[in-house]
């Protein structure tokens, strides 16, 4: 068997042998359920031809305002940018920075690094710095929020529009078509990409001895970058993978230690980030204190009941969530409990799934502090618990990327090496 053809779950480590798949097929592990990979080719002239036209559109949605405000005479309105650069001249830089990083800079990157590398392989060569490119789009994708923007946005507007006369932008329908066509770049997997390079600039590969690895004990590790799977290395040698020279280790270094240090940072700052003021709002009849609870019960008796709910569980329930079901694993992981893996296995997937959800309050802030600015009538300004609050989403999502899953199944009879179940989707 060719060590191309072998792939590792992400989640368990079970070893499976790659066979091909129809489109619209996944192929699942067999152990724990996890998806390994999709049928279907890389269509080159489709994936440059999608990234290019979500990359006009991302252009489109910064420099256009969003939404317009009219209010006795008075109008407001904003661009993403213009509102990030509101937070930054309010003393708010760190809040600034992380919507700055999720919504612009990270999809950027994803975006320029793959049509760079699809324009490459398309001319028929690997471009050079491939391997660097491809892991910063996987390493961009795991932060890039635009789809939590979008809705966002939607309840930006719906608040706003108690307050004064809302008129939509061009940017409102770039942010629309932007979400909806990044859902259709995410969709594609990068690391066909390097299966193609390899394509061509052919490497002959060493056959490999499966049976007699196995016999011996001997281990394999695979890149969570491009999917290769390696011999390891002797112990305490440190290893990279030999396609694309990222770090390979039998198991996350310190990974429930690092989990613990950022789940305890995170429980600290949850209690400001709901107890201090999100948003203070100055105007004729005085000053007034927001917090993320405030903002829940003001969409509620405004009639918008299916708002308050949203904010509810994205600000409330989830941070809370994230904090339980984190500690959860990393209590498991280090008493080397046999409890329930696939169970457990499959609450870090909703760990990792809902993670980013958490931003919402954060990116409904930046752009009310941006919209409402009627200097003689009101103005909004940010607080500190906006501050904590972000801090708290993003030490969570690092938890739950420190976290190990592998570790999971460490202590359960493993089977034998076995091809992936498949699922007609």
């Amino acid at each position: 068997m060719h060590r191309y053809d072998l792939i590792s779950c992400h989640d368990c480590g079970t070893l499976h042998r790659k066979r091909p798949l129809r489109p619209r097929e996944k192929a699942r592990c067999t152990r724990c359920r996890s998806v390994l990979y999709r049928g279907g080719t890389a269509d080159l002239d489709r994936v440059v031809a999608l990234t290019l036209a979500t990359a006009l559109v991302f252009l489109i949605a910064q420099f256009f305002p969003i939404v317009e405000l009219e209010v006795n005479g008075y109008t407001s309105s904003a661009t993403l940018l213009g509102a990030i650069v509101v937070l930054w001249s309010e003393q708010m830089q760190l809040v600034a920075a992380m919507v700055f990083l999720f919504t612009i800079l990270f999809p950027a990157v994803e975006l320029g690094a793959l049509l760079y590398v699809a324009l490459g392989l398309r001319a028929g060569a690997p471009p050079p710095g491939l391997n660097r490119v491809l892991r910063a789009v996987q390493a961009a994708r795991r932060w890039g929020m635009t789809e939590v923007l979008m809705i966002g946005i939607l309840i930006t507007v719906i608040k706003m529009t108690s307050l004064a006369r809302v008129l939509p932008q061009p940017g409102l329908y770039a942010f629309g078509a932007l979400t909806l066509m990044l859902a259709l770049v995410v969709a594609f997997d990068p690391k066909t990409l390097w299966n193609l390079a390899d394509d061509l600039a052919p490497r002959p590969p060493p056959r490999l001895d499966y049976a007699a690895l196995r016999a011996s004990g001997a281990e394999l590790l695979p890149c969570h970058a491009c999917g290769l799977v390696t011999p390891a290395a002797p112990a305490r040698a440190r290893q990279r993978c030999a396609r694309c020279a990222g770090a390979l280790h039998r198991r996350r270094p310190d990974s429930v230690a690092r989990t613990w240090a950022l789940l305890i940072a995170a429980a600290i700052l949850y209690i400001p980030a709901n107890i201090l003021p999100v948003m203070t709002t100055h105007s004729l009849f005085g000053t007034e204190d927001d917090t993320i609870m405030s903002g829940v019960v003001f969409f509620w008796n405004s009639g918008s009941q299916g708002m308050a709910a949203i904010i509810f569980v994205a600000s409330v329930v989830v941070p809370m969530l994230k904090l339980a079901v984190l500690t959860l694993l990393a209590w498991s992981a280090q008493r080397r409990s046999r409890w329930r893996p696939l169970q457990r296995t499959l609450l870090y997937r909703m760990v990792e799934f809902i993670g980013r959800w958490s931003m919402l309050d954060i990116f409904v802030v930046t752009l009310t502090v941006a919209l409402v600015r009627f200097q003689a009538l009101a103005v909004i300004t940010a607080g500190p618990g906006a501050l904590a609050f972000g801090a708290v989403v993003v030490l969570t999502m690092l938890a739950s990327m420190q976290f190990d899953p592998r570790l999971i199944w460490d202590h359960v009879d493993r089977g034998p090496l076995a091809p992936p179940g498949e699922k007609h989707v």
